[in-house]
């Protein structure tokens, strides 16, 4: 096995995050020409291509394993850096995958104290966020360490730990639903009023009329608003009916601006977290008070989900 050298890894590291050669030399603080020798210098101990020379550039399959043992390195880095007393530059980060309802919710309460101590550590959090289905696609890719998803499969050299459930209902406000539903939401009008999607990912809205009205791939009138907290907005304004987190919903129903329809039919998502391994998995389990930059994010998100997510009993 080649000794990689570690500059090398961190201009991948910085290509992926960059998208080019120049942004990638700007977050280095080196010259566009330093970059390409790094990366021509790698490639050739591989003997593999690992970029795409593109507008944006993108990782070969050879460049996306690479980059999965960078970012390894990069939390090995902090952990070793925050053991020794030593403080990383400010580039040094970690970047980890979550799904927006998460980080909506449950997630910045739940990381606040590592991220308090992090400002100590010197270490960065980079939070990616994406659709819960779409954020181990980023794990896999070695674009981030760890994610929260719907997946329960670990994959080879990472950790997986179930969350919870987060539920999702179904809102509209008072004024949408005497305006577009004076008779109630049934099989009759649901194709003809608005939903609210977030993006084109987002098929909780089917998955809920699915449940509700026993139907399959229904056709919908939807509304996309790409924010989170604009699309609690948009519901309270009668937009359309939201299909959202539970927790999102509660204080606009507690409000009375919101109201549920069918308050039985919900989804549930089962959330996991997926981290890559850092040590081996004969290595003694380190105290807890040195448990690694990621252990301690990890670990922070699972008791966080325990507190806030649902937890259904097993089948």
């Amino acid at each position: 096995m080649h000794a990689f050298d570690p500059a090398a890894l961190e201009c991948l590291a910085a290509l992926a995050d960059g998208g080019s050669f120049d942004r990638a030399a700007q977050l280095l603080s080196i010259t566009q020409s330093a970059v390409s020798q790094r990366l021509r210098a790698l490639e050739t101990s591989l003997g593999r291509l690992l970029v795409v020379r593109s507008r944006p550039l993108r990782l070969t399959p050879a460049g996306k394993v690479m980059l999965r043992y960078a970012r390894q390195m990069q939390a090995m880095r902090a952990d070793l850096s925050h053991e020794l007393g030593a403080t990383l530059g400010q580039d040094e980060r970690l970047p980890i995958a979550v799904n927006a309802d998460s980080l909506a919710t449950w997630v910045l309460p739940s990381l606040d104290p590592v991220v308090q101590a992090g400002h100590r550590e010197g270490y960065g959090l980079e939070l990616i966020v994406d659709d819960q289905d779409f954020t181990h696609d980023w794990l896999r890719e070695g674009a981030v360490l760890g994610c929260v998803s719907t997946v329960a499969e670990a994959l080879r050299g990472c950790s997986v730990e179930p969350l919870g459930a987060m539920r999702y209902i179904a809102v509209a406000s008072p004024a949408f639903c005497q305006r577009q539903l004076p008779q109630g939401l049934n099989r009759g009008n649901f194709a003809q009023v608005p939903w609210l999607v977030f993006n084109r990912k987002d098929d909780m809205h089917a998955l809920w009329v699915g449940l509700a009205f026993g139907l399959r791939g229904p056709h919908l009138v939807e509304r996309y608003v790409p924010s989170t907290e604009a699309h609690v907005r948009a519901a309270v304004m009668g937009w359309g009916i939201g299909v959202m987190p539970e927790q999102m919903a509660a204080p606009w129903l507690a409000a009375g601006q919101l109201q549920a329809l069918f308050p039985e039919v919900f989804v549930d998502v089962l959330l996991h977290w997926h981290q890559w391994r850092l040590r081996a998995d004969d290595a003694p389990e380190p105290p807890a008070l040195r448990a690694g930059a990621l252990d301690r994010i990890g670990q922070a998100l699972i008791e966080g989900a325990r507190r806030a997510l649902r937890h259904l009993p097993p089948g």
